[in-house]
């Protein structure tokens, strides 16, 4: 072997000496080739720090290789190793603590861009997390959605979809889950196996905005998220009402899920006077202000939210409740308030990372506040009575007086 290497050193030193027109010894070669080949490799390792973004992350890097590939080498079952990444990843965001953070598959996150566009809307129910059970209570359900349809039932407790247990999941995780089964048939396990209910869910449009008069001259607007054009269709709700007489009004944000800042602006514009509506704070404190133009709409007013009034359903009421404009009726919020950002990565799945904070007109962070808190606090005896006034008599001090909706109620006497 030794002499199969000098042998190879005195063949590139002739070649050099024929190129240089210089006789090289071998002693010089072997220099040459240690230089050559120590250079290339700290070239080589540099630019792979450089593509990585640096030591400690490439280190991180070869961490997850080394797991990956004694876990493809010891593992006692056979290792996926796309659901073992899609895992890596989703621990990477779910390690941040932020309950509004998260990673979505590629397939989630088609499913997202539909549904943030109002294509459709989900399987027809609002859920709340639930600690004692480990999983998710429903707690209003739309008529002849494709879960009422099924046979879900208020009260009931989801514990996992087509067998994916959710104990472990927030609230975002699981409308996600839940819309990347659209357009198909699943099946959701009630209370740890209790009951299995299977839902066949199709391309169902659930407007975001619905509206009636009340018997007392109420105009009630429920408006279910804040997503594409429900700003426009909360206006125009409105101006039918008043058409038609209304000289107070009910805005329902109860289990209204947020959506887009440019559709709550676009409410909130319409009501309040010119002005300073909120903001949109980073981690480096620069600001993006929302304001208003002086034309409003000024009539008695209130608001109705509860727990699952999240995000730009939060800050709606809240700055309604600054300025004085309404009555905010109900339960407390939870504070779910940082603007999430969808960042798609390059295998086509995505993270939705909290980036800003919402700040009210006077600057103040619901997030940090803990939530929204009413101005009167009522709770409803009655979760699936959420909304309903339709087939009441009305009665002597001018409330529909058989509706279950305690807090619709409270807010009909208020404005009466």
């Amino acid at each position: 072997m030794g002499n199969l290497f000098r042998r190879l050193l005195a063949a590139i030193g002739r070649g050099l000496a024929r190129i240089f027109n210089v006789g090289i010894s071998l002693k010089w070669v072997a220099l040459l080739l240690v230089i050559v080949g120590a250079g290339t490799y700290f070239w080589t390792y540099n630019s792979m720090l450089d593509t990585v973004g640096g030591k400690d992350d490439f280190e991180e890097a070869m961490r997850y290789i080394e797991i990956k590939d004694l876990l493809d080498e010891h593992f006692i079952e056979p290792v996926d190793r796309k659901t073992m990444g899609q895992n890596a990843a989703a621990a990477m965001v779910s390690g941040l603590r932020d309950d509004w953070s998260y990673f979505m598959t590629e397939d989630e996150f088609r499913t997202y861009q539909l549904s943030a566009a109002n294509d459709y809307a989900d399987i027809g129910m609002s859920i709340v997390k639930d600690e004692a059970v480990g999983g998710f209570q429903v707690i209003a359900l739309y008529a002849g959605s494709p879960a009422a349809t099924a046979g879900v039932a208020s009260g009931m407790v989801i514990t996992a979809v087509d067998g994916q247990n959710v104990a472990n999941y927030s609230t975002d995780q699981v409308r996600t889950l839940i819309r990347s089964k659209l357009n198909t048939q699943f099946v959701l396990e009630i209370s740890n196996g209790q009951n299995y209910i299977t839902v066949d869910c199709t391309n169902t449009n659930l407007g975001a905005v619905s509206y009636r008069m009340e018997k007392t001259e109420a105009g009630y607007i429920q408006i279910t998220n804040f997503e594409a054009g429900s700003g426009q269709a909360a206006v125009d709700a409105i101006e039918s009402l008043l058409n038609q007489g209304a000289v107070a009004l009910v805005l329902d944000l109860r289990n209204n899920s947020g959506g887009l800042t440019e559709e709550v602006a676009i409410l909130l514009d319409y009501l309040l006077p010119g002005g300073r509506l909120f903001s949109e704070v980073d981690k480096n404190g620069d600001e993006i202000v929302t304001n208003s133009d002086t034309m409003s709409l000024q009539m008695p007013m209130c608001v109705l939210i509860n727990r699952g009034t999240y995000r730009e359903a939060e800050l709606c009421a809240a700055v309604l409740k600054e300025w004085n404009w309404a009555t905010l009726i109900g339960e407390p919020t939870i504070g779910n308030t940082r603007t999430q950002e969808t960042l798609e990565l390059s295998d086509g799945s995505a993270i939705h990372l909290s980036t800003r904070s919402y700040l009210t007109s006077n600057g103040v962070d619901i997030s940090q506040n803990g939530g929204v808190i009413p101005d009167a606090i009522v709770y409803n005896s009655d979760e699936s009575a959420t909304g309903t006034t339709e087939g009441t008599t009305g009665g002597e001090d001018g409330t529909a007086s058989i509706s279950n909706d305690d807090q619709l109620m409270f807010a009909l006497r208020t404005l009466s």
